[in-house]
């Protein structure tokens, strides 16, 4: 398999595309945030089982992220039993992280054909988050399907060997705790009690990246919830 993919869009059409390939079939579908103040909060459909971000790698943010590991090294986390992480060693495999991230972690409200998904699940349930790393880097049906969707986007997609500075995170509720999902990190980011809405749980952390990098712009959000009315 190649050691680096071409980078997803962040893009509801796209990702939706990309959940019927995996073998996904659910009243559940990916949808834009375009803002975090209320107004546009109370417009997504509840309930939100995933947050996705696109946002900017910078040095700061590097940083940052650095100080966060050796923190939570020190002093240590609560993290459930029952979520699912894996590690992104693929380049640019972000957007699928993201996406498996997202899916694997509501498997309760989703109908799973016997597809990609349902197979890569299956065979990595028990696993750690390396060991499913290295079930994704053999995978040639995922890295097709992934091939595939990143054509699929609005824009003139780069080359899987492009140096991109844009990353994909998600954000998910389990067993009462709002989770931080991010295959370049060792572990997920346990960012404490969730109140019952993940929508409005991810965009105070969402503000938090925003905070860091005021003058940054490129951020983007999906929501994965129920279709708009």
């Amino acid at each position: 398999m190649p050691s680096s993919w071409i980078p997803l869009e962040s893009n509801p059409e796209v990702m939706n595309k990309y959940l019927d390939l995996l073998g996904v079939r659910s009243p559940l579908q990916f949808n834009d945030l375009w803002g975090l103040d209320a107004d546009m909060l109370q417009f997504i459909p509840r309930p939100v089982k995933a947050v996705v971000m696109l946002f900017p790698i910078t040095a700061k943010y590097e940083a940052f992220r650095e100080q966060e590991e050796a923190r939570i090294r020190r002093d240590g986390q609560t993290v459930s039993s029952g979520l699912y992480f894996v590690r992104q060693t693929i380049g640019n495999a972000c957007g699928t992280i993201g996406l498996l991230h997202a899916l694997a972690n509501n498997q309760d409200d989703l109908q799973l054909t016997d597809g990609p998904l349902k197979r890569i699940l299956d065979r990595t349930a028990q696993r750690t988050p390396e060991e499913r790393a290295g079930v994704l880097e053999q995978d040639a049906d995922l890295a097709a399907i992934h091939r595939q969707s990143s054509l699929e986007g609005q824009t003139a997609a780069p080359d899987a060997d492009d140096d991109v500075d844009l990353h994909f995170v998600c954000f998910v509720e389990k067993d009462g705790h709002v989770y931080e999902m991010d295959g370049r990190k060792p572990f997920p980011i346990n960012h404490g009690p969730a109140t019952g809405d993940l929508l409005l749980d991810a965009a105070r952390l969402v503000r938090g990246f925003m905070e860091r990098e005021p003058d940054q712009l490129n951020f983007t959000l999906l929501v994965l919830s129920p279709p708009p009315e």
